[in-house]
């Protein structure tokens, strides 16, 4: 089959397509013939060893964790899914012909196989990070980054728990965070002042890594009150950084009955090749995405 690999860590150029053997499912496993890969921030930085001093892998290395496709190798213990079933889920090595699930659901109707695969991981991550924080109903909540995949699904979710929220993004994605129902406002000098503009912030996300957090925690008063997905150095300012998924299939489900109430919808921008998978990874880290990207097998 192939599969997209690299050997080294560094930049978007030792991603390779190779042949490799197939995955199979082991025991609580599926495998699925991939139709659509997520493609994750995290992705990149795990090409780049970023993380490898907190979750060291061994080289060579497969890439992505978030995939849909067909059931068609269902591992012992497994119940409740069936060969031929469309699901979407969370595995290793998803930019691939083939990968191997740990979590997974079946995807909702209506919902294409490259819509499904860019939920898993970025609505396992909203709702971690939305009750990491704290914020309630009535409440509102400051998103710096707000437009891509995890934005988009935070003020979705945020939407639907009666929250309020103020989103900041670049100019071109403002009538994007609107028709999600945030306030928007524009990234660059003098942003602090207009969030100040729109109302009081009682938590804030950074999703973005852009250097925000002492303007977050003088927002909201409150370092505790501030969670960052994007800023390793947030500790240093005494803000949580949250990198540690909770439980994938709570949120698989979580996101199916969002889905199937027509609560969240998260458009992928662009859709990429297997072969295309750096541009991808330049694209991802280049941001101002709106939404999702991901890899069609």
């Amino acid at each position: 089959m192939k599969k997209v690999s690299f050997a080294e860590f560094g930049g978007p150029d030792v991603l390779h397509l190779i042949d490799a053997e197939e995955p199979h499912a082991g025991p609580g496993r599926i495998r699925i013939a991939v139709r659509a890969a997520g493609v994750n921030p995290v992705d990149w930085r795990i090409r780049e060893g970023q993380f490898q001093q907190v979750h060291p892998i061994e080289l060579p290395a497969g890439v992505g964790q978030d995939a849909a496709g067909v059931v068609d190798e269902v591992g012992e213990g497994v119940e409740g899914v069936e060969v031929g079933d469309r699901v979407f889920g969370e595995g290793a090595s998803t930019y691939a012909e083939f990968a191997v699930l740990s979590a997974w659901a079946r995807m909702p109707e209506g919902l294409t196989f490259e819509e499904a695969a860019g939920y898993p991981s970025v609505v396992e991550t909203a709702l971690r990070i939305i009750g990491q924080v704290g914020v309630r109903s009535g409440q509102t909540l400051l998103v710096s980054g707000a437009s891509g995949g995890v934005g988009s699904a935070v003020l979705q979710i945020a939407r639907d728990r009666g929250i309020t929220v103020i989103g900041t993004a670049g100019a071109a994605n403002q009538d994007y965070l609107r028709s999600l129902g945030a306030l928007a406002t524009p990234y660059g000098e003098g942003w602090v002042e207009r969030v100040r503009r729109l109302g009081r912030v009682d938590a804030a996300l950074d999703l973005a890594g852009s250097g925000v957090i002492r303007e977050l925690v003088e927002l909201t008063g409150d370092p505790q009150k501030v969670v960052s997905i994007a800023d390793l150095g947030a500790p240093e300012l005494g803000v949580r950084f949250s990198g540690v998924a909770g439980s994938m299939p709570e949120a698989l489900a979580a996101a199916v009955g969002l889905i199937s109430r027509g609560r969240l919808h998260i458009p992928v921008e662009r859709s990429y090749t297997l072969g295309e998978a750096a541009a991808a990874h330049v694209d991802s880290q280049a941001g101002h995405t709106r939404g999702r990207r991901v890899l069609v097998v």
